[in-house]
């Protein structure tokens, strides 16, 4: 996805020295990081075999780590879904991923965290991938963010001029005539991947070389605006990284995954200098490495799945399998959290909102529930104690979309349905329901290989105090208020440039709608 160019990083090094603003009546400035399909062993801090990430392993040096960390999802839209409103995708109604033509997306009756802080006075900006709805109301600036650049959904739902590397390879856009179908029905060819600044796409087909540049470019000109306005910032950066098509330069024979992480570091390490010592900068992933891409897959570390490996498929991302979920996560807040420590609390992208609202003095929005905690304390290394009980909503491999059929409780892990997503050698794992449930002690388990024997004692003991915990969390989520997603579609909805042109290709400056709705008539122009 691009290095950065000499003259960027000229631009970074004078913009770093007017530094963020400062924290603004005691309020701190907040800087999200979130990784795209990174593995928990991707970080050197979490897997000594990992090599690539020297400025992450610093901030987990000078920071707190924590190593029992989850996405609320294993995939990508619930999972962001999640993050930004504090509540699992079986009450905000976001269960699988939104598609290049959704008419929908993040229902609007749910508040985003970006929402929240704008109100309490904060610059809010969001840097990269979206994936929650893009077409009307759906789109990022409508949705508390003063400020969006980026790719709307992942950077391989549309061509490019340059693929990258992928598994299959996917083709080129195509220049002239009608756009072909590719031969794998992954690839995109009947529309180019956009790049937005607010309303405007401002590129179509993306230059994938040059986005980690420029997201680093966009983040700088956001802080820098926020500092002269004098308000805290809550900065939200979903990297393209470590999301196939991976777009790096790497010698012949070098390893295509490592190179790319070595990128996505350095693109860190910028954004840390960049956000000034009144920051608290949190970083985690959306969910875990995406298996069936191989070598261009991240690494689980311990959390191999191993009762599931032996029956099949892969137990990654678009599972409830630990490597499908359990994240590599970093806080850094120099003089507030406290450096050089691990933290083995149960903690959840889901307490990204309360916790960031309860540091801003605001207040959660009201007449609904949430599954995040506020776990400020857990930071600043007052406690660790975090959920004592996570669910972990089914995420495209077993079971429908969104339902709750795996949960954890203390060292527990219980699955009332499991399976295996697309493994590298295409295997899928079957779909198995369990009653009674499967369950796992993940202290002296973490490979998720031998359930606990139904009749042994430690399983009839834990089983009833399990079997609770999941009938009582169904119960608040059923009585809940809960919201239900738009999934359906609508050719008019995808981004496009210029629809005269092949793949919506930007070949002039003509208008460039996102959506065709009454309330917005702003002009979009192709830059």
């Amino acid at each position: 996805m691009g290095t950065l160019s000499p003259r960027a990083v000229l631009l970074l090094a004078l913009l770093a020295a007017l530094r963020a603003p400062p924290a603004a009546q005691g309020r701190p400035n907040f800087l999200v990081i979130l990784a795209d399909d990174l593995g928990w062993g991707d970080l050197g801090a979490n897997w000594a075999a990992t090599k690539e990430t020297p400025n992450l392993d610093e901030l987990a040096a000078e920071g707190t780590r924590f190593v029992d960390f989850h996405s609320a999802a294993s995939t990508c839209s619930p999972s962001r879904a999640s993050l930004l409103t504090g509540r699992l995708g079986a009450r905000n109604g976001v269960t699988h991923n939104f598609a290049v033509t959704s008419a929908g997306g993040l229902p609007l009756n749910e508040t985003t965290l970006a929402e929240v802080l704008r109100a309490a006075g904060y610059s809010t900006g969001a840097i990269g991938k979206w994936h929650l709805g893009h077409h009307g109301r759906h789109h990022p600036t409508a949705r508390g963010f003063d400020y969006y650049f980026g790719i709307p959904y992942s950077h391989d739902m549309g061509c490019t001029d340059t693929p990258g590397y992928n598994v299959p390879p996917c083709p080129p856009c195509p220049r002239h005539g009608a756009a072909t179908s590719a031969a794998d029905k992954e690839c995109y060819t009947d529309v180019a991947l956009p790049l937005l600044e607010n309303l405007t796409i401002v590129q179509q087909p993306v230059d994938l070389s040059s986005l980690t540049e420029r997201y680093a470019e966009a983040a700088a000109r956001f802080v820098r605006r926020a500092s002269d306005s004098g308000r805290p910032f809550f900065l939200y950066v979903a990297l393209a990284h470590m999301h196939v098509p991976l777009e790096v330069t790497a010698p012949p024979g070098r390893d295509v995954y490592g190179a790319a992480l070595r990128e996505m570091d350095a693109l860190v390490g910028q954004l840390r200098r960049l956000a000034g010592p009144d920051t608290l900068l949190w970083f985690t992933g959306d969910n875990g490495p995406w298996a069936q891409k191989c070598e261009l897959a991240g690494r689980l570390g311990p959390l191999v799945g191993a009762w599931q490996r032996t029956r099949g498929g892969s137990p990654a991302k678009q599972t409830t399998w630990e490597g499908g979920h359990r994240v590599p996560a970093l806080a850094y807040w120099p003089g507030r959290v406290p450096a050089a420590r691990s933290s083995r609390a149960v903690l959840s992208t889901l307490d990204i909102f309360p916790t960031l609202v309860a540091l801003a003095g605001a207040t959660l929005p009201p007449n609904r529930r949430f599954d995040g905690l506020d776990v400020s304390l857990v930071l600043f290394g007052q406690s660790d104690v975090g959920h004592k009980i996570l669910l972990h909503p089914n995420s495209g491999a077993a079971g429908k979309d969104g339902e709750i059929e795996a949960l954890r409780l203390a060292q527990y892990k219980a699955f009332y349905t499991t399976g295996g997503a697309k493994a590298c050698d295409g295997s899928v794992g079957p779909e198995e329901r369990h009653q009674p449930p499967l369950i796992f002690n993940l202290d002296r388990d973490i490979q998720e290989q031998e359930p606990l024997d139904v009749a042994s004692a430690e399983y009839r003991a834990v089983l009833p105090v399990i079997s609770r915990a999941y009938a009582q969390a169904l119960e608040d989520i059923a009585t809940d208020n809960i919201s239900v997603a738009d999934y359906s579609r609508d050719p008019a909805a995808r981004p496009c440039c210029n629809a005269q042109h092949v793949a919506c290709r930007c070949q002039a400056p003509p208008a460039a709608s996102l959506d065709h709705s009454a309330e917005r008539r702003a002009t979009r122009l192709c830059l």
